[in-house]
């Protein structure tokens, strides 16, 4: 087996939940994907960076061509009965310092706002902090996507400011892109902040089947 094989910033590792599964991404998850990101149609808002079905392969291949050249490391993201639900990925990997962020993540609208993206925020980053000793994670987004800042500031992550003039939006606007992160020493905290929230959740789960609410 080759050196890459063991080397944790070159392969994406496979990481496992109550409520999630990640694993690395391959090109035969592509229908999956087009039929995850149906649900909701997560490519329609302007400052969404979501792919539409069609431009689904040339996503994978782009994700894939990072991989090799040891700038991300992507993953399909399934729920806990292993259906398809989305993608999310480690990049600007720096491993000198080091430090990588995570995004380009999406999720099929039946599955938001569950315990799985706490689930896997919290596999991703245990595994950033405590397998690769990574000092800081960064986490960034549109300005005008306020639903995905406020789901980063939840996790526990500080805002460190906007990138201005970023980059752009699918439809060719301009992003403005606000930055957060978390450092290792913030590290326990965020991650017992994740904890209970998903404690929280299956509780509340568990109390609305024995109610027999749907």
């Amino acid at each position: 087996m080759s050196a890459r094989a063991h080397d944790p910033w070159t392969l994406p590792p496979g990481l496992r939940g109550r409520h999630v599964r990640l694993e690395p991404l391959t090109l035969a998850h592509a229908n999956g994907l087009r039929e995850a990101v149906c649900d909701g149609e997560l490519w329609q808002p302007f400052y969404s960076s979501v792919p539409a079905p069609e431009a689904m392969q040339r996503y994978l291949e782009t994700a894939l061509a990072l991989q090799d050249a040891g700038a991300a490391l992507p993953f399909v993201v399934r729920d806990a009965g292993g259906v398809i639900v989305g993608s999310t990925r480690y990049y600007d990997l720096a491993r000198a310092v080091p430090r990588l962020s995570i995004g380009y993540t999406w999720y099929a609208q039946r599955v938001q706002r569950s315990g799985l993206n706490s689930e896997a925020k919290l596999l991703l980053l245990e595994y950033a902090f405590e397998t690769l000793g990574c000092i800081a994670v960064e986490l960034r987004t549109s300005w005008f996507n306020h639903a995905s800042r406020a789901a980063i500031a939840r996790l526990g992550a500080k805002q460190d400011g906007v990138l201005r003039g970023h980059m752009r939006h699918n439809d060719g606007s301009v992003r403005d892109s606000v930055v957060f992160s978390i450092l290792d020493h913030e590290w326990p905290a965020v991650r017992s902040n994740l904890r209970t929230r998903l404690a929280q959740h299956d509780a509340t789960v568990a109390a609305s089947a024995g109610s027999g609410t749907p």
